[in-house]
Formats: structure tokens, sequence, C-alpha cells
């Protein structure tokens, strides 16, 4: 380790003081869900993508144009439909008669913060279009490859009620995501507050706060923030009691069709990382990597269908693995 633990709390504490402004801007639009802005706030930091699953009217969208607004970067809503177009998404071929040739016109995906709004409403080809530029960073149109933005995050929505005209997103693209959140009911003080604060005929004004230099500083950093060998134990010994809960003392593998794939083992350590940077620490600590786990791994368990016919869900085989797992 090239720095000591207190040098890089020390770093932590510089570059991430924009925090707190960011926090701030946003709040003057969205009353309570601290829970689903912190993880907004994880996802840019880590460099991850989030889903964001919840009834209308739970100030999703709201939350992610907050946080677009609050940074100084280039932001794009889509509305997914089903008779949208790869096109409509990443830009096409335009000919020009005069020139005899073809020049290309990008489409809402060349931006910093892309909200895909109701993303289960687009049929496949769009999905398809959509995976490449989530995990390469980079899209192709035609016979050219254009790379995208950075910081590049794609944030999605959809409503877990309604089911008619969408399509299910297929697990390579679920996989994708970072997080998938559960965005609940305000409480009743909230929803209280939110009644007082809420003018329809004026909107909050949102100035930007971060810049792209301060969130690429920022994710330097917390790539820095350190992992002992315990940690990274721990968070392997989860992923692999979700494909292996017998080694560990489960009895639940019946419940289980498929675990967790590689990629939850990178991105546990990633946000466990970015959740210490948010807490001023210089290192990771277990109980930073627990915080996290429920978010990355939900969408990532696949249940059996006698899971399914006893009503148990990736959430409770997940919460007893964590519960089982001992912690160093």
């Amino acid at each position: 380790m090239t720095q000591t633990v207190e040098a890089i709390r020390q770093n932590v504490e510089h570059k991430s003081r924009f925090i707190a402004r960011f926090r701030e801007q946003i709040a003057r639009v969205i009353v309570g869900q601290e829970y689903m802005v912190e993880r907004l706030m994880l996802g840019i930091l880590a460099n991850g993508h989030v889903m964001l699953e919840g009834v209308p009217g739970l100030a999703k969208t709201t939350a992610v144009k907050a946080l677009a607004q609050s940074m100084d970067c280039n932001f794009s809503r889509i509305q997914f439909t089903p008779d949208l177009l790869p096109a409509d998404l990443i830009g096409t071929q335009v000919y020009n008669p005069k020139d005899s040739n073809f020049t290309i016109k990008k489409g809402p995906i060349f931006g910093n913060i892309i909200l895909a709004d109701e993303i289960n409403r687009a049929p496949a080809k769009v999905q398809s279009a959509l995976l490449e530029a989530m995990q390469e960073r980079q899209v192709t149109i035609g016979a050219e490859t254009f790379n995208l933005d950075i910081p590049f995050m794609v944030l999605a929505t959809q409503n877990p009620i309604e089911q008619e005209g969408t399509y299910p997103l297929p697990e390579a693209q679920m996989d994708r995501f970072m997080f998938k959140l559960k965005v609940t009911y305000p409480s009743r003080q909230e929803e209280r507050a939110i009644m007082d604060r809420v003018d329809m005929l004026h909107e909050t004004d949102i100035s930007p706060v971060v810049s792209k230099q301060e969130i690429l500083e920022a994710r330097e950093v917390v790539n820095q923030v350190y992992v002992d060998d315990k940690a990274k134990d721990y968070i392997v010994d989860i992923v692999q009691a979700t494909r292996n809960p017998e080694q560990y003392g489960m009895d639940i593998g019946h419940w289980i069709e498929y675990g967790a794939s590689p990629r939850a083992t990178i991105f546990l350590q990633q946000a466990a990382r970015a959740l210490a940077f948010m807490q001023g620490e210089g290192n990771v600590f277990p109980n930073d990597v627990k915080q996290v786990a429920m978010d990355i791994l939900r969408h990532r368990v696949v249940c059996t269908y006698e899971a399914e016919a006893e009503d148990i869900t990736s959430e409770d085989i997940i919460r007893k693995i964590l519960d089982s797992v001992p912690v160093p």
C-alpha cells in the first residue's frame, strides 16, 4: 500500500467537501428519500448505473433530474415506449443529397446523466443498444464507434405494479446495474412537508454546485480507499454464499436458481469504497459492505419456482446470507 490509511482519510476529507453542497441542493426539491438520494450519489462516485423501482409519484424522476441539475453536466431524459427505435436512443446516419454522403446525427445517449424513464417499456432492440452503452461506454452507429462522455451514468426507472405493455429486462442487462433500489412511500411527517412545500405554479430552481472535474477527482480518491484482506474475503464469502449456501451452513440452496455473478464482487468492493468516502473514512469496514449488499444483490439472485411458491424473495435469501456469513 503506497499511502497510509490516515493519508487516504485526509485526502477523502478534502475531496468529499462537495458532498454537503450536493445534498443541500437536492434537498431543495426532494423531501425525505435520503436513502434513495444517497444511493444515487454512491452510483456517481462508484461509476455505476442505478435502477429505481417504485410505484408512480414517489419522486424517482424528480430526484434524478435534481441530481443532474446539481451537477455541471449534460442531462438527457428518454421516455421509453414500445415504439422506440435504437436510432431514437443512440442516433442515426442522415443522408445529405447535396453532398451525396451520410452524416451522423447523435442521439440523447450522448450525455453524462441519462434518465431512462420506464425502461421496461422498450423492446429488445432498444435494450441491446442501451446494453452496449452501459457496459462499453460506447455506441456504434453504422460502421463508426463513438466513445461516450465521462462521467456517463444511466439512471433507469420502472413501475413494479403495471406489467401490461412491458418487456421484462433480460438478466444480462439487469446485471449491468450496480444498484437496484426499492423506492418506498414517504413517512407521515415527510408527506406533510411535501404538501407544504410543493408549489404547482413555480418550480424550484436548482443551480449546478458540483463540476465534472470534482466528480472525476472524487472517483480517483474512491479507488484509493483501502480495503484490507479481511474485508475482501468477507465480500467474496457473501457472493459465494449466493451460489453455494450449504458451504456456509445454510439449507437454502433449493430456493436459489442462480447466484450472483463476479460483477457483484467488483461492485460490492467499489460501492463500499464509495460509502466510506461519503462518510469521510480512508478504509472500508465490514459494515460498509453490509450496508450496500442488499441493493447490489437483490437483482442478481434468481429464485427457483419452489421459492416463489413459498413466497420467498431474493431479499429474504440475501438477509439470511448476511445474517449467517461471519463478519470479520
